[in-house]
């Protein structure tokens, strides 16, 4: 009996974890050229982690860029700024 019933835990696992990497294909644009198109797990989850670790350094590269700005405003400016435009509105 223990052993139908660790079965049918291990199908379940299996259903939700195929579901998991599913999604996590749909929301990789390099993998995502077709809902019907087959991935492996491994596939999955190495452009995941690739993916992330892009979207990691592009924001860096930003948050580098914009710290780098000439005349670069703190937030105190930043708020006083966005309040005179509304208020010329």
């Amino acid at each position: 009996m223990s052993s139908h019933g660790s079965r049918a835990s291990s199908r379940i696992i299996d259903v939700e974890l195929n579901a998991l990497i599913l999604k996590l294909q749909t929301l990789l644009p390099q993998l995502n050229h077709g809902r019907n198109a087959r991935v492996s797990a491994t596939k999955v989850l190495n452009e995941t982690c690739s993916y992330i670790r892009r979207l990691q350094k592009e924001v860096d590269d930003l948050s580098e860029r914009l710290s780098q700005r000439p005349g670069s405003m703190d937030i105190t400016s930043f708020d006083a700024e966005i309040r005179r435009n509304l208020l010329q509105q």
